[in-house]
């Protein structure tokens, strides 16, 4: 089974984008991230055409995730628990049916933080201590599980090409890697860097000051996997040239491979 993240920059500037990386890659499940729409924009019908279905937790212009399934879906469930507060689209869960059990993945989009010195960078903080405190209690489970997305965090400096560029950046401030590595180590895997501790690899490159073109990237993009996805790993990589498409996301997918079979 092929899972992957995307966070696609608006979902309906770029549908022709998706649908045709979805022809050539073929993934079982994507999660999408910053689809900047509500539900009943979001293009379904389109990708339903290609065989998927489709859960979503849209907001109006900003954020906003998805999942993409060839399975159907046995449970989705929308919102990050621990604050009924914050409307902001997020986090999105949803389980499928495989064979002998069950997979659980949730699509991600962390809080950017930036400005810092602003509001924004300590609710990044508190939202990565309740997805801590979730993904805690997910892994009680025993599922394989997939916690996919856009966490928004730089977490070594071999993540970035030029790392010094970003140490006033809240992507790659002591508290975020942090907050990060706490998440890790309740036990839960980095996909890629689980199958190769080669430099360069990166996820995002900025629209400004030729970032694509000078290969000034980081990888922020990320699938962490309980031990029970972990176990099951077979392969994981970056669609770097997604990004040279024409009118591209600033992000590309990340994927991994599980020996996960279908039902």
């Amino acid at each position: 089974m092929k899972i992957a993240t995307w966070n696609i920059n608006s979902i309906r500037q770029r549908i022709g984008n998706l649908s045709s990386w979805l022809d050539r890659a073929r993934p079982d499940i994507v999660c999408l991230q910053e689809i900047k729409c509500q539900d009943e924009q979001f293009p379904r019908s389109e990708i339903e055409a290609l065989g998927y279905n489709v859960a979503v937790h849209g907001q109006k212009t900003f954020n906003g995730v998805a999942i993409l399934s060839k399975l159907p879906f046995d449970e989705v469930t929308r919102r990050l628990p621990g604050d009924e507060s914050d409307e902001q689209a997020r986090y999105l869960e949803a389980v499928v049916s495989v064979k002998g059990g069950v997979l659980r993945i949730a699509s991600i989009y962390l809080p950017n933080g930036n400005p810092l010195g602003t509001e924004k960078f300590p609710y990044k903080l508190a939202w990565m201590e309740r997805l801590k405190r979730h993904a805690a209690g997910l892994l009680a489970l025993e599922e394989p599980l997939v916690l996919a997305g856009d966490y928004n965090v730089i977490p070594e400096p071999r993540d970035a090409r030029y790392p010094e560029l970003w140490t006033g950046d809240a992507l790659f401030q002591p508290e975020s890697r942090a907050r990060f590595r706490e998440i890790a180590h309740l036990g839960f895997t980095d996909a890629v860097r689980a199958t190769t501790d080669e430099a360069g690899l990166y996820s995002f490159w900025d629209y400004q000051a030729g970032a694509w073109q000078r290969n000034n990237g980081i990888r922020i993009d990320h699938l962490m996997l309980s031990p029970q996805a972990a176990d099951r790993l077979l392969a994981a990589g970056i669609d770097k040239d997604e990004r040279a498409r024409e009118k591209p996301s600033d992000h590309v997918p990340v994927w991994a491979r599980l020996r996960l079979e279908t039902p």
